[in-house]
């Protein structure tokens, strides 16, 4: 079947992307894209001495607000691209840093970079606890894992690690620079996104940090086709468009 055009892992100058938030809606309308993220980092970690990221309350504010400014030129224009305020959280940053700074009601998806422990998970589901604590259910965003590696996790712990996706709704990304992360050495973890009793959700994201990248989604779709996860994108897509 023929499914939109997503790309929901986009970065722009507020981190290390190379366009303004303009200029990627620009180009994604060109490109005849439907849903966009913009996702730019978050972090205090060894990161945070190599790349720009969103690490003060005012860039947050700033970021927010030129997303907010643009989704009011898309709907104003009758446009056909959705686009929703994301924001890729460094797992590696201090969990002080993260609650101090992160208000999740203000997103529409949160992606969580680096995980690759059970620990890792802990450090996580604390994370969403502490949020949930304060926030209304109707105004939780979408989690979902950046360019995450099953490899990690596919001969020990592969279990914890559905049960955490499925207990805390967190969808995989099909990551296409990332592609070795959905190969075959990593099927049995693809296998068991569909399994019974609960469909784990599946997106699209490119890791674009130029326009250029914005639409490389071919790669991603086949390989959802090819581990028959169809469904779990519908899933997913039904949980965007409730957003």
């Amino acid at each position: 079947m023929e499914f939109p055009k997503i790309n929901l892992h986009i970065h722009s100058i507020f981190s290390d992307g190379k366009n303004s938030i303009k200029q990627i809606i620009k180009k994604s309308l060109k490109l005849g894209l439907n849903y966009i993220a913009i996702t730019d980092h978050f972090t205090n970690s060894w990161k945070a001495n190599v790349i720009p990221t969103l690490d003060t309350v005012e860039k947050i504010e700033f970021y927010l607000k030129e997303i907010s400014k643009c989704q009011n030129y898309l709907r104003e224009n009758n446009k056909n691209l959705n686009l929703f305020k994301g924001i890729e959280i460094d797992i590696e940053s201090s969990e002080t840093f993260i609650k101090k700074l992160i208000q999740p009601e203000k997103f529409d998806i949160i992606l969580f970079e680096y995980l690759e422990t059970p620990e890792g998970i802990s450090f996580i589901k604390e994370l969403i606890d502490f949020w949930k604590k304060t926030i209304e259910e109707d105004d939780f965003p979408i989690l979902g894992l950046a360019h995450f590696d099953p490899s990690f996790f596919i001969h020990e712990s592969l279990d914890t690690l559905i049960h955490f996706l499925v207990d805390y709704d967190i969808y995989f990304e099909f990551n296409s620079w990332y592609p070795d992360y959905y190969s075959r050495q990593n099927e049995l973890f693809f296998k068991k996104l569909k399994g019974s009793g609960y469909s784990i959700p599946v997106a699209i994201g490119c890791d674009s940090h130029s326009s250029r990248r914005l639409a490389d989604i071919e790669e991603p779709l086949e390989l959802i086709e090819f581990y028959c996860l169809e469904d779990n994108l519908k899933q997913f897509l039904n949980l965007l468009q409730n957003k």
